[in-house]
């Protein structure tokens, strides 16, 4: 196990506020009276210890997009329930529809197989820094030296993965200026245990996503399973019964996604300026669609519901960091601090090289811009109609398999091809004809209301007949995309996986004009990567000598922008005020759940768990403060995406919680840490715990839940 550099961790002592994604090892470098002031009794090397190469923080294990933990000796885990709609999707039917009715597995016998779903669970970290530039040749162009480190990359990587089940991951902190790989044991026996109903789980629904206060029961139960047997982690949590109240010391473990506060404030102006206004739009467009298709259809209706709230939650995620960006004057604070260290650097003649990249940087902002609408498009088709995206994925699948391994994109190396597979057969549940058909002719109609300089040829080619001086003409699109689907045989799932492992050559000779259409966007998204390429070279140049004044200049800890990687972040429960005159309290109750109950919409509290509170059936879960059954909790620890499913854990490393949102003053939290407004919303396990025994009955798994048993010996 390598150290990360000291440079990131200053020896400074001090009590510092909720703010930081520290990396496992800059807990080690902050030392152990650091930790213990954050109010943890147990001693760093329980949390993390450098020889083995683990502790209690590894317990934090990676699943798709999400984050999750170990609460059993046999395997069982707890994530979100958000995290997992996917496995309830895969199983639901109109006439059994998981999705909204949860799902209970009595026995280990009765728990579902998910089809295509990972658990990743670390190994082992391993700081590169020093092979990777190496590797950069010296006097390196911009293209040279991202090629160089990409190169280094896939052959770090592939030399980690030649251990039988094992996946790596390699990360870049703070633009380059340092590098890990990550060594992960990866499990695909993963099997439903428990998902509690849609008005449990998402209970608040739209209305109460990114706010306060929240009454949602945003947690489930997998069972990850080995050679056909429970696995056998070599940590895990035991599930707290006692809870929390208000000043108790948390902490919350995850693989937190991307954060921007390495960014100069022309940057974070790209994401308010056009990036989340164009996120918005777009996601409430197709949100629409997908909302008037599946009131037509139950089959529609199970088909998006996960794409469905990806949506939702990108649209309210992008209101509430334009909103968090302007009231907190973020990118104002942000001037301010980079003047700050300018000045600094300006009195110093080593930090030339600073000043230049301060430059430097900004000017690749400008150049981003330039072509930004349309490149914003190219991109959306990966999260957008299937018509496009499937068949792009199958042509730049078949063009990357013509080259040697070591020389194709990430994504599509052989390491890669199982889960893009996978990808392309689960993806048929998600497949509803009429929405995709609606959501591809708003894509295109979009592509062509572009300015001239920024046109798409490939639409051009197609479409572009069909702009007048009225404007596009949507029945024409719809018209021409309609025939183009009626001659394809992409949506035939036997096709399809047939297409997969075909040449380019094959794919053309079937004359397929979706495929057509593939090829001819896939020519755009490659150039688009190519000059995104050139610009993270310049970034790889130019970003950690920026870096390095600012860590200099601060004189303190400074954790790195979040990038995926196991990250802790200490706080304490509490509650804050959102705005002058109010007050929210850090905890919420059973008692408000049935208070929200309208019987329609967002707030339909199912009925079993009506009549458990009318008949006072609260049993051993109520808390004596509260008088009631804790339902969610209020901290101040620092999160973000990628955080959802992570494990909220009290001072002696007991689970308390699942983290599953942020408040809304807090959304913006990925560009600057405000500790006034910075709560993370987590699910009190109590609630759990309380439904499994009052509401489902579930004895034999809450005693796996709540019975202490020695964990596994490394």
């Amino acid at each position: 196990m390598h150290r990360l550099p000291l440079v990131l961790v200053m020896l400074a002592q001090v009590c510092l506020a909720a703010e930081g994604k520290w990396t496992p090892q800059q807990v080690l470098e902050l030392g152990p009276g650091w930790v213990k002031q954050q109010g943890f009794s147990l001693p760093l090397s329980k949390l993390w210890d450098e020889k083995k190469g683990g502790g209690l923080l590894a317990n934090a294990v990676q699943l798709p997009g999400c984050s999750g933990s170990f609460v059993s000796a046999d395997g069982l885990l707890i994530t979100n329930h958000h995290c997992i709609v996917g496995i309830l999707q895969e199983h639901s039917t109109p006439q059994a529809n998981l999705v909204k009715e949860g799902f209970l597995a009595k026995t280990r016998d009765e728990e579902k197989p998910a089809k295509a779903y990972r658990i990743q669970v670390p190994r082992r970290f391993v700081d590169v820094t020093k092979e990777v530039l190496a590797a950069v040749p010296e006097g390196a162009d911009d293209l040279t030296r991202f090629k160089a480190v990409e190169a280094t990359q896939k052959a770090l990587v592939a030399k980690c993965e030649a251990r039988p089940g094992t996946r790596c991951t390699f990360a870049a902190f703070d633009g380059g200026l340092f590098f890990t790989l990550t060594e992960f044991e990866e499990l695909s026996d993963v099997r439903l245990v428990y998902a509690p109903p849609e008005m449990v789980g998402n209970y608040g629904g739209e209305t109460d996503n990114w706010s306060w206060p929240r009454h949602t029961g945003d947690f489930s139960l997998v069972r990850v399973y080995k050679d056909g047997k429970p696995y056998q982690p070599l940590y895990w949590f035991p599930v707290s019964t006692k809870g929390v109240k208000p000043g108790d010391a948390v902490a919350v473990l995850g693989y937190p996604g991307t954060s921007y506060r390495a960014w100069l404030a022309d940057e974070m102006a790209e994401r308010r300026e056009l990036y989340f206004p164009r996120a918005k739009a777009l996601s409430a467009e197709w949100l629409r669609i997908m909302q008037e298709e599946g009131a037509k259809s139950a089959e529609a209706a199970i088909a998006t519901s996960d794409d469905l709230r990806s949506l939702l939650n990108r649209r309210k995620n992008a209101e509430g960091q334009l909103a968090g960006l302007a009231r907190g004057r973020v990118l104002e604070k942000q001037k301010v601090a980079e003047e700050a260290v300018r000045s600094w650097a300006l009195k110093r003649a080593d930090q030339k090289a600073a000043l230049d990249a301060y430059e430097g940087l900004a000017g690749l902002m400008t150049e981003k811009r330039a072509t930004w609408e349309r490149d914003f498009l190219l991109d959306a088709i990966s999260w957008g109609p299937r018509t496009l995206s499937w068949p792009v994925t199958l042509v730049r699948r078949s063009t990357e398999a013509v080259k040697p391994d070591a020389e194709r994109e990430p994504g599509y190396q052989q390491r890669d091809l199982a889960r893009l597979k996978d990808r392309l057969e689960r993806d048929q549940k998600r497949y509803s004809a009429p929405v995709d058909l609606r959501v591809a002719e708003a894509w295109v109609a979009r592509v062509l209301e572009l300015p001239v300089g920024q046109r798409s040829a490939a639409v051009e080619a197609m479409f572009g007949k069909h702009r007048g001086d009225g404007g596009v003409g949507r029945d024409a699109v719809r018209a021409q995309l309609q025939k183009a689907i009626a001659g394809s045989k992409v949506f035939d799932l036997a096709e399809r996986v047939k297409m997969f492992d075909e040449t380019p050559e094959q794919l053309k000779a079937r004359k397929d004009p979706l495929l057509e259409l593939g090829f001819a966007l896939d020519a755009e998204r490659r150039e688009l990567k190519d000059r995104r390429d050139r610009w993270a070279g310049a970034t790889l140049r130019l970003r950690p000598a920026w870096r390095r004044a600012v860590i200099a200049q601060a004189g303190k800890p400074v954790a790195p922008d979040a990038n995926s990687t196991l990250r802790v972040t200490f706080g304490k429960v509490g509650g804050y005020s959102p705005r002058d005159g109010l007050t929210a309290s850090a905890q919420t109750t059973l008692s408000g759940v049935i208070e929200k109950h309208q019987g329609e919409g967002d707030f339909d509290a199912p009925a079993k768990v009506r009549e458990a509170h009318a008949a006072k059936k609260l049993g051993r879960w109520v808390d004596p403060a509260l008088k009631d059954v804790p339902v969610d909790f209020l901290s101040d620890c620092d999160t973000t995406g990628g955080n959802s499913g992570s494990p909220t854990i009290d001072g002696s490393g007991r689970l308390v919680g699942v983290n599953f949102d942020r408040v809304w003053e807090n959304v913006a939290n990925d560009f600057g840490y405000n500790p006034a407004v910075a709560r993370n919303v987590n699910a009190d396990v109590r609630y759990l715990l309380w439904l499994l025994e009052e509401v489902e009955g579930a004895g034999e798994l809450l005693r796996e839940l709540s019975t202490p048993r020695a964990p596994s010996k490394p």
